[in-house]
């Protein structure tokens, strides 16, 4: 399974088009919408979206390339990024420069937009404690990587092949 950074860019790219207007949504938030959208997506299709490793750790689901891909699209003036407060934290704001026109098939798009449309009323707080009881995240050790068969153990609170059985 090789990473697919076209795809990985085109994901973060509309997740970031669909929570500009939400002033709690940094870092932890879009992290954990890559890995909840990929792991459903694997649940549904047998293969991950954007074929992203995702890692477990004690701050969250660590995405092994948001680093790289989002200082690459600093770079060509796709992204900005600014540290911002919010109450008593402060949030990691990643904002497009211009809205894209991203164009998914609509079986896809149904699902990423299924995936991430209760995510992203989370906070960093809550969308946490929401993603440590998924069972892949569960099953793995701290600094390990996230194993995606491991959606097949989801329970129907997590099961997106239970919950949206018509896609």
């Amino acid at each position: 399974m090789h990473f697919d950074k076209n795809e990985y860019m085109k994901l973060l790219t509309y997740i970031l088009s669909n929570c500009y207007d939400k002033p709690h949504v940094g870092k932890t938030v879009i992290s954990t919408a890559l890995y909840f959208t990929d792991f459903n997506y694997y649940e549904i299709y047998g293969e991950p979206l954007t074929k992203e490793t995702y890692l477990k750790s004690k701050k969250g689901i660590i995405p092994k390339h948001f680093n790289k891909i989002t200082e690459e699209m600093i770079e060509k003036n796709k992204l900005y990024f600014r540290k911002e407060p919010h109450y008593h934290t402060v949030l990691h704001r990643y904002y497009l420069k211009q809205l894209p026109d991203i164009r998914y098939s609509n079986k896809k798009k149904n699902l990423i937009n299924r995936s991430i449309r209760h995510l992203i009323t989370k906070n960093a707080t809550n969308i946490l404690k929401y993603a440590s009881k998924d069972p892949p995240y569960m099953n793995t050790e701290f600094n390990h990587e996230i194993n995606y068969d491991n959606v097949y153990y989801r329970d129907s609170r997590y099961s997106f092949r239970k919950k949206f059985i018509n896609l």
